[in-house]
């Protein structure tokens, strides 16, 4: 099976911070607040200059950002009103940090067309997003936008800010789910995130906001679901926070306002749920697993309840023996749908293969391919997880499946697959 790499490399970039505020207990901050105010007035205010001129550069709208910190510590100030501007930002900057969203890690990507794109269209527009890894191993969800034509890949560049966006809870699907659910941890797993238009998108970063994924937002698979002639863009993750992990599904139409949602139901356990592109037979149909191991398939007639699954693929060949898993939604064509899968072996060694579905019967399967659709080369072996190629999602372009994926969970590239060449080499 013949996939061609390009030389496109997508590395983390440390210089990409978002500002956080810096929590500490009531003590130290009352402390840190009295020095602050023993300060004169010429000294304070060349450590404020210091500070906007080696950061003004790297946020949007460094003032406010500051005053918001600020605004934080405030309730252990007495008298705030008569305290001068430059006195609130100088606080706010002490009560600030910044924080390197990509700099341990950049990796398993996942890709739909951009809204107004046709996959038949000679030139296509695509979003792509990437789990991005900082400090602490904290995972957030990053993008990159693009354009693919005649094959030849190209990658919108970035302006260097990241914006987290503003964050309102909601919980209102629960009513459709029939949950009367109390726990106030749960409940703020459910909200909606909106960034202003003039945020570029490859500005926005889906940084982690409730406490079920304090620890990070991981392996986003991404499809553009259409029902009815609508289109919205769902992409199911997991949200982890040190501990335990659940499955969370995004929801987005523009990319600017994006509603975040648990999934319910006995089905809903491990990781690397993936939906399908439209209902089949009138519902909403899954794949993922359930036990770590093999692959299940799951309808549902709603999107946030999943109450079973059925086992359909397990591990035959070498190079899956320890584990198979599904990378992204199954992407449809008019032989079946093509699945994408990962397939772990010796050295915990981590390859791409696939698979071929029946079109209205997904359990069905059609084709599988016998031997390892990409894996890692000498230059791809060494990462941050050696011996690694992985995808969260790829997207047909005319007769080529584009595939972006990671290489040893450090950077990121593309192979392109002739669809004719994937689907003759499956033994049917």
């Amino acid at each position: 099976m013949h996939s061609t790499k390009t030389d496109i490399k997508i590395k983390p970039n440390a210089k990409r911070v978002i500002l956080q505020e810096l929590s500490l207990n009531e003590l130290r901050t009352k402390n840190v607040i009295n020095k602050i105010f023993g300060l004169d007035q010429t000294e304070a205010s060349i450590i404020l200059k210091k500070v906007m001129a080696d950061l003004s550069t790297r946020h949007i709208n460094l003032d406010e950002k500051l005053l918001q910190n600020f605004s934080k510590i405030s309730n252990t100030i007495e008298n705030t009103n008569s305290l001068l501007a430059e006195q609130k930002l100088l606080l706010g900057a002490y009560f600030s940090k910044e924080y390197s969203v990509e700099a341990a890690a950049l990796f398993n990507p996942s890709i739909v067309l951009a809204p107004g794109s046709n996959e038949d269209d000679d030139t296509i527009d695509f979003v792509m997003s990437l789990r991005a890894t900082g400090e602490g191993h904290i995972s957030s969800i990053e993008f990159v936008n693009g354009s693919i034509h005649n094959s030849n890949i190209t990658i919108e560049k970035q302006s260097g800010f990241c914006e987290t966006g503003q964050v309102e809870i909601n919980n209102n699907h629960l009513k459709e789910v029939g949950q009367n659910i109390e726990d106030e941890n749960y409940l703020k797993a459910n909200y909606d995130l909106t960034f202003d238009k003039n945020i570029k998108l490859n500005e926005r970063v889906l940084f982690p906001h409730s406490p079920a994924e304090s620890m990070g937002m991981e392996d986003l698979r991404l499809v553009k679901f259409t029902d009815n002639g609508k289109i919205k863009y769902y992409g199911t993750y997991t949200a982890y926070n040190g501990k335990s992990f659940r499955v969370q599904l995004l929801e987005t139409e523009d990319f600017e306002k994006f509603s975040i949602r648990t999934l319910h139901g006995k089905a809903v356990v491990d990781k690397g749920m993936a939906l399908f592109p439209r209902k089949i037979n009138n519902k909403y149909m899954m794949i993922g697993r359930q036990d770590g191991e093999n692959l299940y398939y799951m309808q549902s007639d709603n999107l946030y309840n999943w109450e079973s699954a059925e086992k359909f693929i397990q591990p035959t060949l070498p190079h899956e023996y320890i584990q198979i898993g599904n990378c992204g939604s199954p992407i449809e064509t008019s032989e079946g749908w093509i699945l994408l899968l990962h397939g772990v072996g010796p050295m915990r060694t981590y390859v791409l293969g696939a698979c071929l579905l029946d079109l209205n019967n997904p359990q069905k399967i059609l084709g599988y391919l016998k031997e390892p659709l990409l894996f890692a080369d000498e230059e791809e072996r060494e990462g941050y997880v050696p011996n690694v190629v992985y995808t969260c999602g790829a997207i047909r372009h005319k007769e080529n499946l584009i595939i972006p994926y990671a290489q040893s969970d450090s950077s990121s590239s593309f192979c392109i697959t002739k669809i004719s060449e994937l689907l003759n080499s499956m033994k049917y």
